[in-house]
């Protein structure tokens, strides 16, 4: 399959509820790498890059709302061209 990279912007109840974790969590079960990092406006910043079904998968994670702590409003989502090569999925601050 085709290796992608989506870039992700998830609004709602996301911050200080373990999102970040969980992300990571189902990113890394799927074989993924980018990140995860919370946003000044209380969004989550989510980049996937890998197996193009994979990185759907994760998407489809986060529309259907994440983990149940969180509740997820609205994801934005487009391709992503990064200016580095992402080795695992981290956490950023």
């Amino acid at each position: 399959m085709a290796q992608v990279c989506t870039i992700a912007w998830v609004h709602g109840m996301v911050q200080g509820v373990g999102f970040r974790y969980s992300t990571q969590r189902e990113a890394l079960k799927l074989g993924l790498t980018g990140y995860a990092k919370n946003l000044d406006d209380g969004s989550v910043e989510v980049l996937a890059c890998g197996d193009a079904g994979k990185v759907e998968e994760l998407i489809a994670w986060l529309k259907a709302g994440g983990p149940r702590s969180a509740r997820v409003d609205k994801v934005l989502a487009e391709p992503h061209q990064p200016g580095k090569v992402w080795t695992d999925f981290g956490i950023r601050y």
